[in-house]
């Protein structure tokens, strides 16, 4: 699919992964590379630019030679404050940009037209807009008007944590995602990493996706 030139991709990376010991989950090898690698992989076609939300020592990902950028709340504060870091990130740095699309740093199997289809699904209502598969919806795999952040800067300064919940506020549309099939078994294309099973899981699986790397 052609590039959607005026949206930034913005990874989420910053997951304590407390269910995979500690560490940077995003790090873990997947067939010889880090599971974050397989995420930008997806998304980088898709999108005119990319960057890693991540708290901490930038320098991890220095590899993937991409922005990092550390949440403007001094404590842990969770995804919503990566995508607000995110959003006051491009509307400094990248002026002509309206959107950001939003991906967990643990999502190997995001579609290869996610960004157009979450653009489909706002059409011209200027709404941001959510994942949802059979599993449910999907907060953090969205797409993000720039000019919320000073909004969800406010709300997180008053305590407001929750992804979910900020969506259903704003009215968000939704994308509707099918199971995509991998060796005769239905995956959902949100399938993410908790816990060493999943990352085997996924290792498998990829070796049969078609076109896998």
């Amino acid at each position: 699919m052609a590039v959607t030139r005026d949206i930034i991709g913005l990874v989420l990376a910053g997951g304590r992964s407390s269910r995979m010991g500690g560490g940077d989950k995003c790090l873990e090898p997947l067939r010889g590379r880090p599971l974050l690698g397989h995420v930008l992989a997806r998304l980088r076609p898709q999108v005119a630019s990319m960057i890693i939300s991540a708290n901490g020592d930038p320098a991890r990902f220095a590899s993937f030679g991409l922005p990092v950028v550390a949440d403007s709340e001094p404590q842990f504060a969770g995804p919503l404050a990566g995508v607000e870091a995110g959003l006051a990130w491009t509307a400094a740095n990248r002026p002509g940009v309206s959107w950001v699309v939003t991906v967990p740093g643990d999502t190997p199997f995001i579609p290869h037209d996610l960004v157009a289809r979450l653009v489909d699904a706002g059409g011209d209502t200027g709404k941001m807009v959510v994942a949802r598969s059979e599993t449910g919806v999907h907060p953090v795999v969205g797409l993000w008007p720039v000019g919320m952040a000073g909004d969800l800067k406010t709300a997180l300064a008053e305590v407001f944590r929750k992804v979910s919940r900020w969506a259903e506020m704003q009215g968000a549309a939704e994308a509707f995602f099918a199971p995509v099939e991998i060796d005769k078994r239905r995956v959902d294309p949100f399938f993410n990493i908790n816990h060493p099973e999943d990352l085997a899981a996924a290792e498998l699986l990829l070796a049969w996706e078609p076109g896998a790397a």
